[in-house]
C-alpha cells in the first residue's frame, strides 16, 4: 500500500513550500495528504481506475503528480525542492516549537539538515544566537529532540492499520498459509508500533517466503529464511515473518504477542507448577502439555479465562484471570455515538449534514457538534458567541428533519491561563453538551496547571474536559499536573474526561485511564475534522480497553434517551 509513502511526500512538499512563504499550495497539499493517509483502500486501485480526482483535496495538479509518482517511482517536482532544502523536515517538524519554516532558516544559517545537526547545534549554543530564537527557545528545542528521535523508530498505530491489513490479506489468498495472526504491540493495540511481527502456519514455508519478500515495492529484504523472513517495506516499516507448527502456534502467539512483562509473570507461574514456558509449547519435564491455542496454555496454567491481548501487560490481569474476574471490555458494537466532532463552522471540512451522514452510517444514534468556540479566533477559526448561538438554532432546524440520527448542541471551549472559560455561562446554557480544552500556554508550573483545570471544572456548565493531558503522540509532552487530583475534581463536580480518539492523541492513555475508571466516566471523541475521522473510535476505544473500562465505564454507550438523563437537555 503506497498510501502512506505519498501522503509522506505531499506533506514535506507543503513544509518547503510553507518554509518559502508560498500562499495557498501548503494547504492544498496537506489536504490532499490527509485525504489519502486516511483511505480504507489501496491508492494504486484508485489511480487504475482513473478516480484519483474523487480523493477529496486531489485536483488535477496533485493527481499528475501522484500518477507521475505511481507510474515512475519518482516526481521530479519533489526532487527539485529536497535539492533545493535537503532537509529531513519530517523529523525535525516533530521537534515542539519547530515548524517548517524555522527548520529552513535553521538549514540556510547553520546548516542543519536532521536531527543529529540540530543536536549538535544545540550542545554549542549556535541557535540561540540567532534572530527569532533565543535562548529559551534554544532550551526547548533540546527538550524536544530526544522525543522526536524515539518517534522516529515508530509508527502510529493508525498508519500501521492499513498496512497490516492489507499484508494479512495478501497473505491469507495463499493456500500455503493454514493460519494467521499479526502479533506483538500491534495485537495489544498499543499507540505506536516499532514493527509487524506475523505468525502463520504452514506445510509450505518455502513458497510463502518467495511471495512475502517480494509483497512490496520498494522492498528490502534484510533477512531470509525457511523459517523467519524480515522486510522492510516502502512505507519503513519492518516486517517480520516466523513459521510455527500447528502444535505450538498457541504459544507462538502468546509469546510474540507480549508483553514481556506479561510473558515473565507467565513463566513464573509456569515455574510455580514445575513447568516450563517458551514460544514452542508449555512442557512438563520434556513432554508439551500444551501449546495449539493460547486457551489451552492458559488453561493449563491455571487460568479461568482467556485474557483479551490489549490487557497483557502485567498490571493484574494474570491474577484477575486465575480467579475468574477478568472485565467485560467495551467493544465497538457498544459505542452508539460520537462525542467530539467539528464541521466547516469552524476548522473542520465537512458540513454539519454531511457529518450526521456519516454517523448515521455507521449506525449511530447522536452526533455532538463541539466546533471551536470563544476568543481563541486566530487559532482553529474560533467561533464567536453569536455564531455560537446562530449554529444552535441551524442544529435545531436540521433536527426536526433528520431521521435516524439526533444532533447535540455543543462547543469546544477554550480553558484560559487562570481556568475560566472564554464563553459566557449565558451562551454555554443553550449547549446541550459543553467540552472545554487547554489550547495555550501548556509549560505552566505542576500547581498551576492542576488548579487552572480544576477551575474550569467547577464551572457547573462544563461538562467534558478534552484531550486531558495535551500530549501529542512524538512531538509535544503532557502538561505538567498532578492528574490524581484532577480526577478527584472530576468525580466532585461531575465532569466527564474524554479519551481523544485522534492517532497523534490518543488522550487519555491507557494508564491515566486504568487509574481513573472507578473514580469517573470517560467520553470517546473522535476529535473528527472530517467525516473519515469517525472512523477513529476504533483507536480510542483500544485505549479505553487497555485500561480495563467496560460499557459502564464509557458514556458514549448510553442510548440517547439515557444519555438525555445525564446531561438533561
Amino acid at each position: 500500500m503506497k498510501n502512506l509513502e505519498i501522503a509522506r511526500m505531499l506533506y514535506e512538499i507543503a513544509d518547503i513550500l510553507e518554509a518559502q512563504d508560498v500562499e495557498f499550495k501548503p494547504r492544498a497539499y496537506r489536504n490532499a495528504a490527509r485525504s489519502i493517509e486516511e483511505l480504507s483502500e489501496d491508492i494504486i486501485d484508485i489511480w487504475k481506475r482513473d478516480e484519483l480526482e474523487k480523493i477529496p483535496g486531489v485536483g488535477k495538479n496533485i493527481g499528475a503528480k501522484i500518477s507521475e509518482y505511481l507510474e515512475t517511482g519518482k516526481l521530479k517536482y519533489y526532487d527539485k525542492l529536497k535539492r533545493q532544502f535537503p532537509v529531513d523536515l519530517e523529523a525535525l517538524g516533530k521537534v515542539e516549537g519547530l515548524g517548517p519554516k524555522r527548520a529552513i532558516v535553521l538549514y540556510k544559517k547553520l546548516k542543519i539538515k536532521n536531527l543529529d545537526d540540530l543536536k549538535k547545534a544545540v550542545e554549542k549554543h549556535k541557535i540561540r544566537g540567532l534572530a527569532g530564537f533565543g535562548e529559551k527557545s534554544e532550551q526547548k528545542i533540546m527538550e524536544g529532540i530526544g522525543l522526536a528521535k524515539e518517534s522516529g523508530k515508530r509508527m502510529l498505530l493508525s498508519q500501521a492499520t492499513p498496512i497490516a491489513n492489507e499484508l494479512a490479506e495478501k497473505l491469507r489468498l495463499l493456500r500455503e498459509v493454514e493460519k494467521l495472526e499479526i502479533v506483538g504491540s500491534y495485537r495489544r493495540r498499543k499507540e505506536t508500533i516499532g514493527d509487524l511481527d506475523v505468525l502463520i502456519v504452514s506445510k509450505k514455508p518455502g513458497k510463502v517466503m518467495d511471495f512475502f519478500t517480494k509483497i512490496d515495492k520498494p522492498l528490502t529484504i534484510l533477512v531470509k529464511g525457511p523459517s523467519k523472513s524480515s522486510v522492510k517495506l516502502g512505507s519503513g516499516l519492518q516486517v517480520d515473518l516466523r513459521v510455527f507448527g500447528e502444535s505450538s502456534y498457541g504459544s507462538a502467539m502468546l509469546y510474540f504477542t507480549g508483553s514481556k512483562d506479561h510473558n515473565i509473570a507467565l513463566r513464573r507461574l509456569a515455574i510455580s507448577k514445575k513447568m516450563k514456558l517458551s514460544e514452542y509449547g508449555l512442557f512438563h519435564a520434556k513432554k508439551s502439555v500444551a501449546g495449539k491455542t493460547e486457551i489451552e496454555v492458559y488453561k493449563k496454567l491455571g487460568l479461568k479465562q482467556w485474557i483479551p491481548p490489549e490487557l497483557r501487560e502485567n498490571m493484574g490481569e494474570i491474577e484477575a484471570s486465575l480467579k475468574g474476574k477478568l472485565p467485560k471490555l467495551v467493544e465497538l458494537k457498544d459505542i452508539k455515538g460520537d462525542l467530539h466532532s467539528h464541521t466547516k463552522w469552524s476548522d473542520g471540512r465537512d458540513t454539519i449534514e454531511e457529518m450526521a451522514a456519516m454517523a448515521k452510517s455507521l449506525g449511530y444514534e447522536y452526533l455532538l457538534i463541539s466546533d471551536h468556540g470563544g476568543t481563541l479566533a486566530p487559532v482553529a477559526n474560533c467561533m464567536p458567541e453569536n455564531k455560537i448561538l446562530k449554529q444552535g438554532k441551524k442544529i435545531d432546524e436540521l433536527n426536526k428533519k433528520l431521521k435516524g440520527i439526533r444532533l447535540l448542541k455543543g462547543s469546544e471551549t477554550n480553558i484560559k491561563n487562570d481556568g475560566s472559560i472564554d464563553v459566557s455561562n449565558k451562551t454555554l446554557k443553550t449547549l446541550d453538551i459543553v467540552t472545554a480544552a487547554i489550547h495555550t500556554k501548556f509549560k505552566m508550573s505542576k500547581k498551576e496547571m492542576t488548579k487552572r483545570i480544576i477551575t474550569a471544572m467547577e464551572n457547573e456548565h462544563i461538562d467534558v474536559i478534552a484531550h486531558p493531558t495535551g500530549r501529542l503522540i512524538g512531538s509535544r509532552q503532557p502538561y505538567d499536573f498532578d492528574f490524581d487530583e484532577v480526577v478527584d475534581a472530576a468525580k466532585r463536580t461531575g465532569t466527564f474526561l474524554e479519551i481523544n480518539c485522534q492517532p497523534e492523541r490518543l488522550d487519555l492513555n491507557y494508564f491515566h485511564v486504568f487509574k481513573a475508571r472507578n473514580k469517573v466516566k470517560f467520553t470517546l471523541g473522535t476529535d473528527a475534522h472530517d467525516k473519515n475521522h469517525m472512523n477513529y473510535m476504533e483507536f480510542g476505544l483500544a485505549q479505553a480497553r487497555r485500561g480495563w473500562c467496560e460499557k459502564k465505564h464509557i458514556l458514549n454507550t448510553l442510548s440517547l434517551k439515557d444519555l438525555r438523563k445525564v446531561f438533561k437537555f
